[in-house]
């Protein structure tokens, strides 16, 4: 079998197609023998790809438009969709039935900060009439990080990727009141990214056909047969709030059954990060993105 080393920006019940292609026994089936991991600190999956350390990376389209606002040629492209819908929700310290977003200036949110994680929960609250700059904001940092200040008192709202809000609510410390992804709709949130020299190799034929396997496992199994199989990659969260997690990503639509990146997802993005003022202009589809491969 052949090393086939994969690896995920940030690391989330929500890549369950990518997790599932490991978790599923798709790419041990194609002859791989799988290495999953986490993005080190200090690294870019740009950097790891083009290396050769990694073959295949969970990213965004978004992280090829500061190359091209830069004038530069991005060294890596996008050739499949992960997530459709953004992937983060928000907990609150006590139960609200009748949430609404502006509540969230009511007090300390805790959020993640940066990027496109940002970028999306600042666009679903201006669709809400809310300003994400108007919020008592706290940056706890990481994940880690945020749920054990969170756990300490810290914080009356909390936003993060399943399974750390459905973690949270197990634990009978949070409440889930909101989806950012229900709010935004479909956008091209994170997708699967190689360098084009890869993608011409006998290996991304058979890595995509074991995606589209993964992907529609994710889409055609039961939440409970996918958390039981993704269990060893959450080995600190409880199988039911795994089950919790996926049956709500399942229910949200992120995992569209088709595995292209399409044009009006992709122009939905752009649309994002034109409101956060990250960048300038909108870059091309065909610039950033290329077909998955057949065969």
């Amino acid at each position: 079998m052949s090393v086939l080393r994969v690896m995920a920006s940030r690391h989330s019940a929500f890549y369950s197609p990518l997790i599932g292609t490991i978790a599923g026994g798709f790419l041990q089936a194609e002859g791989f023998e799988p290495e999953y991991s986490p993005l080190p600190p200090g690294k870019t999956v740009a950097e790891l790809l083009t290396s050769g350390e990694i073959a295949v990376a969970q990213s965004a389209v978004s992280s090829s438009w500061g190359p091209l606002e830069q004038g530069l040629q991005p060294p890596t492209v996008h050739f499949a969709q992960i997530n459709e819908r953004d992937g983060f929700f928000i907990a609150a310290r006590q139960a609200a039935a009748d949430f609404s977003w502006e509540q969230l200036l009511s007090g300390d949110f805790m959020h993640v900060h940066g990027g496109q994680p940002q970028a999306m929960l600042a666009y679903a609250m201006h669709k809400q009439g809310v300003d994400l700059a108007q919020v008592q904001a706290v940056n706890a940092g990481a994940t880690a990080p945020m749920m054990e200040r969170w756990r300490m008192g810290q914080g009356d709202y909390f936003h993060e990727q399943g399974p750390y809000p459905q973690q949270l609510a197990h634990e009978g410390a949070a409440h889930i009141v909101a989806s950012v992804g229900e709010v935004i709709g479909p956008v091209a949130f994170s997708s699967l990214s190689a360098t084009r020299e890869w993608l011409q190799q006998p290996e991304a034929v058979r890595f995509m056909r074991a995606y589209r396997k993964s992907r529609a496992w994710v889409n055609t199994a039961s939440a409970a047969e996918i958390a039981e199989a993704e269990q060893p990659f959450f080995p600190e969260v409880d199988l039911s709030v795994l089950t919790e997690t996926i049956a709500a990503y399942q229910q949200l639509g992120c995992w569209s059954p088709s595995v292209t990146i399409s044009s009006q997802s992709y122009e939905a993005a752009l649309d994002v990060f034109l409101h956060a003022h990250l960048i300038t202009k909108r870059h091309p589809y065909d610039q950033v993105v290329v077909p998955p491969p057949e065969g």
